[in-house]
C-alpha cells in the first residue's frame, strides 16, 4: 500500500509539472508544433536515466525513491500518449513534414538526453 501511495502522490506531482511546463512552452512558442511535449519527453528521458543509474548501479537511491521518481514523477510527467496523438493529428491535417519532424526530433532528442542523463549520473556517482 505504501508503494502505491508513493506512485499516486509523486505521479500527481509529475502530472502537475507537465501541465505547467507544457502550458508555459505553448504560450512562449505557440501551439502549431508540439514543442512542449518534446521538451517534456526529453526532460523525462534525462531524469529517468539519472534515477535508474543512481539507484541500480551506484546504489545512491533506494527502491522506494526509485519507484516514486520513475513510475510516479516520470510516469505522470512524460507524455507518450500526447506525442502519439499530436503526431497523428499533424498527419491527419496533411502536415506530413511536421508530423515526421515531431517523431524524428522526439526520438533523437530523447535518446540524446537519456545519454546525457547517463553521463551526469556517472559523474554524480563518481563512476
Amino acid at each position: 500500500m505504501k508503494r502505491l501511495l508513493l506512485v499516486v502522490v509523486f505521479g500527481g506531482f509529475g502530472s502537475g509539472a507537465r501541465y505547467l511546463l507544457g502550458g508555459w512552452i505553448a504560450q512562449l512558442m505557440g501551439s502549431a508544433f508540439p514543442f512542449g511535449t518534446i521538451a517534456i519527453n526529453a526532460i523525462g528521458s534525462f531524469v529517468i536515466v539519472v534515477v535508474m543509474y543512481l539507484s541500480l548501479t551506484a546504489n545512491v537511491i533506494g527502491p522506494e525513491w526509485r519507484l516514486a521518481l520513475t513510475t510516479g514523477v516520470c510516469g505522470g510527467f512524460t507524455t507518450y500518449s500526447t506525442f502519439n496523438y499530436e503526431s497523428i493529428a499533424l498527419f491527419q491535417t496533411g502536415a506530413w513534414l511536421l508530423g515526421g519532424l515531431n517523431i524524428l526530433v522526439t526520438v533523437v532528442l530523447c535518446l540524446v538526453t537519456g545519454g546525457l542523463g547517463l553521463v551526469v549520473a556517472r559523474w554524480i556517482a563518481g563512476t
